[in-house]
């Protein structure tokens, strides 16, 4: 049995640090996953910091809010980790992130060398891991504003390839939710404006059950 919570979209915000401090007393998970947008732009340290007194490990990976020292500054706290392209085992489960969102009109990119950082993400997925990014694949729970769907084409690619058995994401505040594509859960467990973020239950065997807070 093992038991993640899941957030999106901190932003560096003391209120919503103060909330995550308060569910993870509360649900008491073995791990804390953080699908980007983790920081302000200014404030990087002190955000960290604060998640590095978390009483479980951190895994994250960077949003477009956050610098890219951010990702150094999660490997340097001994309490959290970088998952950009980089596999994580706990409790027997394998997390898999990538780093980095670049918004632009209509849609969302890993990176501006997308196709080279999915080629090596690719090569770490199995049907089996959980996979970390900041946006969602595009057409799932990806609607900006309510007028468009603003989700990243890339992650879209690699689901329809590797078929990872969950995916945590965010950047579109308005959806958080859950939502299947063929055998992959995709999950937005953002905490900018509706949600409070997501747990997860694995069970001894594998499968799991997600909840939205």
């Amino acid at each position: 049995m093992m038991r993640v919570y899941a957030v999106a979209d901190i932003h560096g915000k003391p209120a919503r640090m103060a909330e995550i401090h308060g569910i993870m007393s509360e649900l008491q998970p073995d791990a804390l996953v953080v699908a980007g947008d983790v920081t302000g732009y200014f404030n990087s340290e002190a955000v960290i910091d604060r998640l590095n007194q978390l009483p479980a490990p951190v895994m994250a990976v960077r949003g477009n809010s956050d610098m890219k020292k951010v990702d150094r500054l999660l490997d340097v706290y001994p309490n959290t980790s970088s998952l950009h392209l980089k596999k994580q085992k706990i409790n027997g489960i394998n997390f898999i992130g990538v780093s980095g969102t670049i918004p632009v009109p209509f849609s969302t990119r890993i990176s501006w060398q997308e196709k080279k950082i999915l080629t090596a993400l690719t090569a770490l997925v199995a049907d089996d891991s959980v996979v970390v990014a900041h946006p969602p694949p595009r057409g799932l729970l990806d609607m900006a504003f309510g007028k468009f769907h603003a989700g990243c084409r890339g992650m879209q690619h690699l689901i329809e390839r590797c078929r990872p058995r969950l995916v945590l994401c965010g950047h579109i505040h308005e959806c958080p939710g859950i939502v299947s594509n063929g055998p992959t859960t995709v999950v937005n467990c953002s905490i900018a404006r509706h949600g409070h973020g997501a747990v997860v239950n694995f069970d001894t065997e594998g499968s799991f059950r997600v909840e939205m807070l």
